[in-house]
């Protein structure tokens, strides 16, 4: 049964579930392919980003840790475990951040690829052949990077604060959800959303406008991104379903805008 508001009796946008994008992909055999053509475009900027800033950082790194403690004696002993340890953990980190550094730059690079296979989703979903996009020129390729960019950065200032909020007992990895899934949603529904010319302050103000909307499509890929390592070929493999989903959703609710607009704020059906 069609959700209503209470107040208007005016329907909610329907929410498109997970299942349905998934059988969209699969059925459609130009989305399929163009996912497919993404998902290998993002492996392979992920590891060209991921060789060139950990080839970077070894080269700065390399006088902080070039000579080696001598073992000999046990304050020789104590200092080489010492060196070792502090060696492993900042290589370690390193190549974490060269992750993160590589899945960003892959990202930003790949944008108006994931605008073209959201421009597709969206017209098959309502019906319409998936041609070309009228609406869209080649300027809005660079427009596309260049909001990709912005959403990369903003990341970079998202782990920051994830990280510090992960010192706060409980209330911190609540905090820590949050944002990702925050973040995850915006992530997704850049790509709808630019397609409309929306800067990135009306994206975070959809987000704010509709936080139901925004836990469901946000919080599977930020649980995702919450496991190391495996987490950025994780998401660079769901990230086709995870654009598309966000897509249908987010032009479900943005049809029915000119009714919710006269509603008391978000009517939950997201």
């Amino acid at each position: 049964m069609e959700k209503q508001s209470p107040a208007k009796g005016l329907p909610c946008p329907p929410w498109i579930p997970l299942s349905r994008s998934m059988a969209l992909l699969l059925t459609r055999m130009q989305l399929f392919g163009w996912a497919l053509f993404l998902v290998a475009l993002m492996f392979i900027l992920t590891w060209f980003g991921y060789r060139l800033c950990v080839d970077f950082f070894e080269d700065i790194s390399r006088p902080l840790f070039g000579t080696v403690a001598d073992p000999d004696g046990l304050f020789g002993w104590i200092k080489y475990s010492a060196w070792l340890a502090a060696h492993w953990t900042f290589t370690v980190f390193l190549k974490v951040l060269a992750f993160y550094l590589a899945f960003i730059l892959a990202y930003t690079l790949s944008t108006p690829g994931y605008a073209l296979l959201s421009a597709a989703a969206e017209r098959l979903h309502q019906g319409s052949p998936a041609g070309a996009d009228p609406a869209r020129g080649l300027m809005s390729l660079f427009y596309d990077i260049a909001e990709g960019a912005k959403i990369g950065l903003l990341g970079v200032m998202v782990t920051v604060i994830a990280f510090a909020a992960n010192f706060v007992p409980v209330i911190g990895q609540i905090v820590v959800l949050l944002l990702y899934t925050g973040y995850s949603t915006l992530m997704f529904i850049d790509f709808p959303a630019s397609r409309r010319n929306w800067n990135l302050t009306e994206k975070l103000r959809w987000l704010g406008r509709h936080p139901y909307p925004t836990l469901r499509l946000g919080l599977l890929p930020a649980l995702v991104s919450m496991v190391p390592l495996l987490n950025i070929f994780v998401i660079a493999l769901l990230f086709p379903l995870l654009t598309i989903h966000a897509t249908v959703n987010f032009n479900a609710i943005q049809r029915e805008a000119s009714l919710l607009a006269t509603l008391p704020g978000d009517c939950g059906a997201g």
